[in-house]
């Protein structure tokens, strides 16, 4: 299950049983092997000591409570109350941390005497985010940051523990020249230590995708995600919405992939804007907005969005409807149910009717065949959206790839019989694996003759990434700059 549509400044969705999901949003960023543009040069005073420490309880607590990066970010980010350039150093600390955290905890290893796994969490989590400053970054001074952090040990711990500290991240400067990564090392070690990825993760795409294709996939979830905007089509059009901005003062251009997009840089967390609240525009990647257009809802429809929170493609679709209609929205929680009604009444539609149900028991509330269009927006892996929320990659097992597919199956056998005859049938997820994709599609229809792959109109910039066997569309990050997308469309034959 895949959205990006919340305000935050993180990334992701991550899906339950038959609903929940993820989210955007704009962070500062510095300049060598950095992920986010502009990293603000270390301001004087507390301050700067204030969006470390922010940074370190985000760390921290991702490792010990296992929680989402970007809903941690924000939580603390507002408890810091730090201004902007500080928060954007906290953001690109935390974000960049995580991201490179196999390869920050392979280099530190040789110079913790007694290994990282020993350190306390705080202790760990501090020489990582200092040892990701002193080799990623390069406007901030290395003695700026050994001194912040033997600070912040100090304050948190004890002279013996400061002066470890201050010990390792001295030798680490000192030995910047010599962190390279072994010669001769195999494919798929290489890629994990270089890419900073899991070497399960690595070894299961060279089996699915081949080595260069693997080493690609690795690379782009590395890169920062761009910000876009979905213009609200009952208010403006993407071309208006982009030189609204312009005449802002940002930069600003229309999605070449997604037909209600548009691109801004150096806009900020776009959800704080007075636009947002007026309902012009909502946050969604470029992707994830195609969904809609291939559902592309007529107005005075009833349209099922079986796994809606937290609401990006469900307006979408009220939008693309000309708010006439009906659109009954389910998720499997009640407090992301709320999510949706939030956003419909930003947004000022009137279609959408919540219902808080497990999808996979939709057939107790609706009689068969009562559907025109059904949207399965599918609990996944959500290996797609890796760069919005780098913490995922290293909370994912082998084993839960199996498991999620079982979900995907019963929720497709579960929801098909209410769509009408003649009814459309769409089918999408925010990871790249083809057993939650194509190998789900494939299997659905020789399960169910009754159902047909119906490829609708696309933009020319997506005919090269379609299947028109399955009448499906694989994206992968690296395709456009846009999130790892799966959608299939089907028809249910009259």
């Amino acid at each position: 299950m895949s959205e990006t549509n919340q305000p935050s400044s993180g990334r992701t969705k991550q899906a339950g049983a038959a609903g929940g999901k993820r989210t955007d949003g704009g962070a500062s960023g510095g300049a060598r092997g950095s992920r986010h543009g502009n990293v603000p040069r270390a301001s004087k005073g507390p301050a700067q000591g204030s969006a470390r420490e922010a940074a370190l309880d985000v760390l921290v607590r991702i490792e010990q409570d296992r929680s989402y990066s970007n809903l941690l970010l924000n939580q603390t980010l507002q408890k810091y109350k730090l201004d902007k350039p500080d928060a954007g150093l906290a953001t690109e600390i935390v974000y960049g941390t995580v991201q490179r955290l196999g390869t920050i905890d392979f280099f530190l290893e040789r110079f913790v005497s007694k290994g990282l796994a020993k350190l306390q969490p705080w202790v760990r989590n501090l020489l990582r985010l200092s040892f990701y400053q002193l080799h990623y970054l390069d406007r901030i001074p290395d003695h700026a940051i050994v001194n912040e952090a033997v600070n912040i040990a100090k304050r948190r711990g004890h002279q013996g523990i400061s002066g470890m500290v201050n010990g390792v991240l001295r030798s680490v400067f000192r030995s910047k020249s010599e962190l390279v990564l072994p010669a001769g090392l195999p494919a798929e070690r290489r890629i994990a230590l270089a890419q900073s990825h899991p070497e399960w993760l690595v070894r299961h795409w060279v089996r699915e995708f081949g080595e260069q294709t693997a080493e690609r996939l690795c690379e782009a979830n590395n890169t920062p995600p761009r910000v876009s905007l979905r213009a609200n089509a009952l208010k403006l059009g993407p071309g208006e919405l982009a030189e609204r901005f312009r005449h802002g003062g940002l930069e600003a251009e229309p999605s070449a992939v997604a037909p209600a997009g548009v691109i801004v840089r150096g806009g900020g967390n776009m959800a704080l804007s007075p636009d947002y609240a007026a309902g012009l525009y909502s946050v969604q990647d470029e992707s994830s907005m195609l969904v809609a257009e291939w559902v592309d809802p007529q107005p005075g429809e009833r349209v099922l969005d079986c796994c809606a929170a937290p609401g990006g493609k469900t307006t979408h679709l009220a939008e693309k409807m000309g708010d006439r209609g009906e659109i009954v929205a389910c998720d499997v929680h009640e407090h992301k149910r709320k999510l949706i009604e939030e956003q419909a009444e930003r947004l000022a539609l009137r279609s959408i009717r919540t219902l808080t149900a497990d999808a996979r028991r939709l057939a107790e509330q609706f009689a068969p065949e009562s559907f025109d269009r059904i949207l399965l927006d599918a609990p996944c892996s959500g290996l797609g959206v890796i760069r919005r929320k780098p913490d995922m990659k290293w909370s994912k097992s082998e084993v839960e790839l199996t498991e999620i597919c079982d979900i995907q199956r019963e929720l497709l056998e579960a929801v098909h019989p209410l769509l009408k005859p003649g009814g459309v049938l769409v089918y999408s997820t925010c990871t790249v694996e083809k057993a939650e994709n194509e190998d789900m599609i494939r299997a659905f229809l020789e399960r169910h003759p009754s159902f047909a792959p119906d490829l609708p109109e696309v933009s020319e910039a997506l005919q090269e990434r379609l299947d028109e066997e399955l009448a499906a569309v694989r994206i992968m990050p690296y395709d456009y700059g846009s999130d790892g997308f799966f959608i299939a469309r089907l028809r249910k034959r009259a």
